[in-house]
C-alpha cells in the first residue's frame, strides 16, 4: 500500500516522534482547555446569577433563573458551538487549516471578555449580553473542534496518532477542573472580604453586591489562555497533507515537512505523484462520497450525538443531582458566594477523581486496543452504571449511601471519557478524505453539540421532580432525577450499537482509511495497462 501512496505522506505516516509533535499538542490542546473552561463554567454560576437577579421579596428560597434564561444560559453556547463547527470545518478544507486556525482563537478571546460585561444592570439586559457573547464564545469554540483534531491528525505518523489527537482532546479534563479550581478561589476570597449571612438568616444580605464581581471574573479568566496560544498558533505552518493533497503546492509541502519535522522530501517527486492523481474528484455527498463514507458519517453523527445527549447533561446539571442526593447543602443555608464554592468544590472533586484520568486512560490505550474497542467499552459501561444508579434511586438518596453515589457517578464519567468522548473526537479527523477531513469532523461534532443542546434544555425540564410542589420556580413537573437517569442509560446503550457503523483506524495511514490508496493503486495500474499497450 504505501508503494502507492505519495512519498511526502508516506515520510509523515513513519516520522519518529518529535519535539513539534508535542509543541502542537500544546498549542492545539491550549484551544480545548479554554473550550472545556467556557462551556463549562457557566454551570458554576447560573445559581449565583438567579440569587443576584432573580431574587423574590419574602421567598423561603433563593432566586433562580426562570426556565427559559436557564435554558437560554446554559444552551446558548451549544448553539453557536454548533454554528461554528459546520462553518468553520467547511472553511478549513476551503481557505486551509492555518488560515482559518488563528481566526477562533481571537474569537474566543474577545468573547470570554465581553461576556463577563452587560449592558446595563437589568436582569433582561445582562441576560440579553451575556446570552448573546456566549453564543459567539460558543462559535469560536466551534471552529476549534474540526481543525485541532484535523491539523493534529494530518501532523502525526500512525502508529502514534490516536494518542495524540486524544491528548489533544484530554486538555478539555483540565480545562473543566481549571474551571472549578478557579472558581473555589475567586468564591473563598470574595467569602472572607465581604462574609454574609446565610439566606434563611437573612435573604437580602445574603447575597452581597461584591457577588456581581464573582460570576463575571470567573467567565472572563477563559481570555487569559486563549491569548496565551494565539502567537504559537500564527507561527504553525499548514499540514503537509493539506498543501499536498488540496493546494497542490509540492513546493511548500517540501518545505514545512523539513522544516517541522526534519524529513528531507524532494519536491518534484512530490508534484509528479500528484499530478498523475486524477482519482479526487468525487464532491462531498456525492453518489461515490456516499457509497465510500456514507455509513462512516452516520456512525460518527449519531455515535456522537448519543454521547453528548448523556455527557453534556451530566456535566451541566451535575450541580442538581449532588443537591438531590444531599452532596451540596440546600440553598438557604448558604450565602450565594458560598453556594458558588460548594458547587465549584464537587466539580473539581468529579474532575479529578475520574474526568481526568478517563481522557488519560484513552491517550495510552487507543493506540493498543483501538478505537472500536474503547468506544464499545466506553458506552457499555456508562449504561451500566446509568441503570445502576437510576433503578435503586431511593437507596442512594439516603444520607449513610450518598458516597456510594457519588462514586458511581464518577465511573460514568471516567468511562465516559475513556471511551466514546474521547473516540467520538479522534475518529472522524482520520477515516475522511483530506479534502472532506475537517468538513466531515464539523459535521459529526455539530451532531454532537445537537445532542448537547437537547442535554443541556431537556435536562432542566426533565429532571424536575414529579411533584409540582417540589419544582424549581417556573418550572413544570418533569420526570424526576431517576427517571432522567434511566432514559440517560437507554440513550447510552443505543450508542453501543451505533458504535457497529464506526471502522476501525489503528495503525492505518490517512489514506488507507479514507481510501485514497485504493485510487492510487488503480491509476497506477491504469498507467501501466496503458504503457504496455
Amino acid at each position: 500500500m504505501a508503494d502507492n501512496q505519495l512519498q511526502v505522506l508516506n515520510a509523515l505516516d513513519v516520522a519518529k516522534t518529535q519535539w513539534y509533535h508535542f509543541t502542537a499538542i500544546v498549542i492545539a490542546g491550549m484551544g480545548f482547555f479554554t473550550d472545556a473552561y467556557d462551556l463549562f463554567c457557566i454551570s458554576l454560576v447560573t445559581k449565583l446569577l438567579g440569587r443576584i437577579y432573580y431574587h423574590e421579596e419574602g421567598s423561603h428560597k433563593p432566586g433562580t433563573l426562570p426556565p427559559n434564561v436557564a435554558a437560554a444560559t446554559n444552551g446558548v453556547a451549544f448553539c453557536g458551538t454548533l454554528a461554528g463547527q459546520l462553518f468553520f470545518g467547511w472553511l478549513g478544507d476551503k481557505l486551509g487549516r492555518k488560515k482559518v486556525y488563528g481566526m477562533t482563537l481571537m474569537i474566543m478571546v474577545l468573547c470570554s471578555i465581553a461576556s463577563g460585561l452587560s449592558f446595563g444592570d437589568k436582569p433582561k439586559t445582562v441576560m440579553a449580553t451575556l446570552c448573546f457573547f456566549r453564543f459567539w464564545l460558543g462559535f469560536g469554540i466551534g471552529g476549534d473542534y474540526p481543525l485541532s483534531a484535523t491539523i493534529m491528525s494530518e501532523y502525526a505518523n500512525k502508529k502514534t496518532r490516536g494518542a495524540f489527537i486524544s491528548a489533544v482532546f484530554a486538555m478539555q479534563g483540565f480545562g473543566i477542573m481549571a474551571g472549578g479550581i478557579f472558581a473555589i478561589i475567586i468564591s473563598s476570597i470574595f467569602d472572607a472580604k465581604f462574609p454574609a449571612p446565610a439566606y434563611a438568616d437573612d435573604a437580602l444580605r445574603s447575597t452581597v453586591p461584591q457577588a456581581d464581581f464573582v460570576w463575571r471574573i470567573i467567565l472572563m479568566f477563559g481570555a487569559i489562555p486563549a491569548s496565551m496560544t494565539y502567537y504559537s498558533r500564527s507561527k504553525m505552518p499548514e499540514t503537509a497533507r493539506y498543501t499536498a493533497l488540496v493546494a497542490k503546492n509540492a513546493q511548500q509541502a517540501a518545505s514545512d515537512m523539513s522544516r517541522v519535522l526534519q524529513v528531507e522530501i524532494e519536491p518534484e517527486q512530490i508534484l509528479e505523484e500528484i499530478s498523475t492523481d486524477k482519482s479526487k474528484s468525487f464532491s462531498l455527498f456525492s453518489k461515490q462520497f456516499m457509497k465510500r463514507h456514507g455509513l462512516h458519517l452516520l456512525g460518527t453523527t449519531s455515535t456522537w450525538f448519543l454521547l453528548d445527549i448523556a455527557f453534556y447533561s451530566q456535566n451541566l446539571f451535575q450541580k442538581d443531582i449532588f443537591s438531590a442526593i444531599g452532596w451540596i447543602p440546600p440553598a438557604q443555608t448558604m450565602n450565594a458566594v458560598q453556594e458558588v464554592f460548594k458547587i465549584a468544590r464537587a466539580q473539581t472533586l468529579i474532575a479529578l477523581c475520574s474526568t481526568v484520568p478517563g481522557y488519560w486512560f484513552t491517550v495510552v490505550f487507543i493506540d493498543v486496543i483501538g478505537r472500536f474497542a474503547i468506544q464499545l467499552m466506553g458506552f457499555f459501561f456508562m449504561t451500566v452504571f446509568m441503570f445502576a444508579l437510576a433503578i435503586p434511586y431511593t437507596h442512594w438518596t439516603h444520607k449513610d449511601n450518598r458516597i456510594g453515589f457519588v462514586i458511581m457517578y464518577s465511573l460514568t464519567f471516567f468511562f465516559a471519557n475513556f471511551g466514546p468522548n474521547a473516540t467520538t473526537f479522534v475518529v472522524p479527523a482520520e477515516i475522511f478524505p483530506a479534502r472532506f477531513r475537517s468538513t466531515c469532523h464539523g459535521i459529526s461534532a455539530a451532531s454532537g453539540k445537537l445532542g448537547a443542546m437537547v442535554g443541556a434544555f431537556g435536562f432542566l425540564y426533565l429532571a424536575q421532580s414529579p411533584d409540582k410542589n417540589k419544582t424549581d420556580a417556573g418550572y413544570p413537573p418533569g420526570i424526576g432525577v431517576r427517571n432522567s437517569l434511566l432514559v440517560l442509560g437507554v440513550i447510552n446503550f443505543l450508542g453501543i450499537l451505533f458504535t457497529f457503523l464506526v471502522p476501525e483506524s489503528k495503525g492505518k495511514s490517512l489514506e488507507e482509511m479514507s481510501g485514497e490508496n485504493e485510487s492510487n493503486e488503480q491509476n497506477n495500474n491504469d498507467s501501466r495497462t496503458v504503457e504496455m499497450v
